[in-house]
């Protein structure tokens, strides 16, 4: 079994966090047990990525956007189908 610690991306971008705010690398890495190289590998890692967190927002309104136009189909379907029945009585 293996010794390493599997770090959870929310508890990498807080670790990496912290440097940005001015806290020494050396004090996080003691800290966290992690290599200095560790650290700004994360931290390279999260700069290439930090994009990301503006594109969830947009996909969670294009998903919102949908939601809404499936309600308003499943309604229609839904009065167009009282509709047939009514002119089969």
């Amino acid at each position: 079994m293996s010794s390493r610690k599997h770090w959870k991306s929310s508890e990498k971008s807080r670790i990496i966090l912290q440097g940005f705010q001015g806290r020494p690398v050396s004090e996080i890495c003691l800290e966290y047990g992690i290599s200095n190289s560790m650290y700004y590998k994360w931290k390279d890692q999260f700069l290439r990525n930090m994009h990301l967190a503006y594109e969830v927002s947009d996909q969670d309104r294009s998903k919102k956007t949908l939601e809404n136009e499936n309600k308003k189909l499943k309604s229609l379907v839904a009065d167009l189908s009282l509709e047939l029945k009514k002119s089969d009585w």
